[in-house]
């Protein structure tokens, strides 16, 4: 038998025929020792159950923050804590409402151990002080608004500091959000292009416009205590919520003057373009208006550092260990969508996430197979196989080497379906093969007779079971 590779990841070309590889709901891992049964396989991505609800639409998750390990979320118009409780060794979990956020889009959060500041951009800003007189507050200094509306906020060096809708970016008072002077703002001034979002990375501020990237540093004195670092770049930003700190770096959804949108890292010197040519091309093919809509989030779990991306109807991952992409959907009104959790902070032992169709709080758990009530469906589909010297090829006997025997209470014997394409394109129909009950451990998984292929050959597997999934590899003869 010839191995044949299953976990290349995301590589959808705008030419099928070079490449159709999907790749939803799973990721590839690599193994960490020589001598493995195969050294990539396919993980299923984790399920999700609620942990409590705050109410059902139009509360979605509009964001969310830790402080002093408690978690923060912005549900709907409303700003909420959740609190744990353990009497006589049983762990319950309740929350609490603080305030009302307006607006019904994203806000930026920020804190700085005690104040925790919430921006609605081209809105209000709030701060939430339990130890203050009034907990909750609406910023009401009116020298908050004297450089234009506040956009997106960070913490850095004791100051709050936001980014607004004139060029310009501002800082509160030490320690104090609720003070801020109109004397207090500086600017982009290499290339004064639109600023779009701020990032603290290694104690600089980067002010990230619409093509340029220019850092700042805290040099203390009187006034603004800001000046630029001498770091300039020629890639800015063009979604605001995009931009996100994780592995000692950030990453953000950018591009140059007259360059289309990639995703980048930051380096410490400059940026590299991490998303493919295919992940390019679906990236370009959003509107502006959709791209300002997507957020970014991270975690880690299992060895792999996840950073992804949240589009209207899909989400693109980016494994920091592995290099390699995939993308994750949920079933939503019964069609595929984005990545439903939205917020995800970690608390209480636990991976937390916010939703963006309602208001659940909801735990992302690696041995949950359903996303609340709904199925996870799994794809992924393999490179073009042919033979190197033009030669028909045939698939006699193709096998699928999985975990199996992991049916459970839910499913008694998963199964797992094959389709083929000859042109990249269209495939046939679905032949279901079982995995194994419960404790068939060595249950083969062969599809026989699967045909003659003039060019090349595309398999595509489905995976729908509430059960878990490990695709091993993929042999063919």
């Amino acid at each position: 038998m010839a191995e044949l590779q299953i976990a290349n990841g995301f590589y959808v070309s705008e030419s099928l025929p070079i490449s159709h590889q999907i790749c939803i709901n799973a990721y590839p891992n690599v193994a960490q020792v020589e001598g493995s049964l195969s050294p990539v396989s396919l993980f299923g991505t984790p399920g999700a159950y609620e942990l409590l609800s705050t109410g059902s639409f139009p509360y979605a998750c509009r964001g969310a923050r830790i402080k002093n390990g408690i978690p923060y979320f912005v549900n709907g118009n409303s700003l909420i804590r959740v609190d744990r409780q353990i009497v006589n060794q049983v762990e319950s979990f309740s929350y609490t409402t603080l305030g009302t956020i307006e607006g019904e889009g994203l806000v930026s959060m920020a804190d700085n151990g005690t104040q925790l500041m919430v921006l609605v951009p081209d809105g209000k800003g709030y701060i939430y002080n339990e130890d203050a007189g009034t907990p909750f507050q609406e910023i009401g200094d009116s020298d908050f608004y004297a450089n234009g509306r506040p956009q997106q906020v960070v913490f850095i060096d004791g100051y709050f500091a936001c980014t607004t809708d004139t060029k310009r970016w501002i800082v509160s008072a030490l320690n104090d959000g609720l003070d801020w002077s109109p004397l207090d703002f500086g600017s982009a001034e290499s290339d004064p292009d639109v600023i779009v979002a701020p990032v603290v990375h290694q104690n600089q501020i980067f002010i990230l416009g619409s093509e340029t990237t220019e850092g700042f540093q805290n040099i203390g004195g009187y006034g603004f205590p800001f000046q630029r670092s001498g770091m300039f770049l020629d890639k800015g930003c063009v979604a605001p919520f995009s931009v996100i700190n994780a592995a000692s770096t950030f990453f953000m959804i950018g591009a140059g003057q007259n360059e289309e949108p990639s995703i980048y890292m930051f380096n410490g010197n400059g940026f590299d373009r991490i998303s493919s040519d295919a992940l390019d091309s679906e990236i370009q093919s959003y509107t502006d208006a959709e791209l300002n809509s997507v957020y970014a989030w991270k975690y880690s779990s299992r060895g792999a550092q996840f950073v992804g991306w949240t589009f209207p109807d899909t989400s693109f991952v980016f494994d920091m260990s592995t290099g390699r992409w995939h993308e994750r959907k949920s079933i939503i009104e019964d069609v595929q969508k984005g990545w439903r959790p939205s917020g995800i902070v970690s608390a209480y032992g636990r991976l937390l996430c916010g939703d963006r169709i309602d208001g659940r709080i909801g735990v992302i758990d690696k041995d949950t197979y359903y996303e609340y009530d709904n199925l996870i469906i799994r794809e992924w589909s393999t490179q073009p196989f042919k033979n190197a010297d033009g030669r028909d090829l045939r698939s006699n006997i193709l096998e699928l080497t999985m975990e199996s025997g992991v049916g459970n209470s839910d499913v008694n014997n998963p199964t797992v379906s094959l389709s083929i394409s000859k042109d990249g394109k269209t495939f046939g129909f679905e032949r279901v093969r079982t995995t194994g009950k419960i404790g068939e451990y060595n249950r083969r998984v062969v599809w026989r007779k699967n045909g003659r292929f003039p060019r090349f050959v595309v398999f595509r597997f489905r995976y729908s079971d509430p059960a878990k999934f490990v695709a091993i590899k993929l042999e063919s003869r």
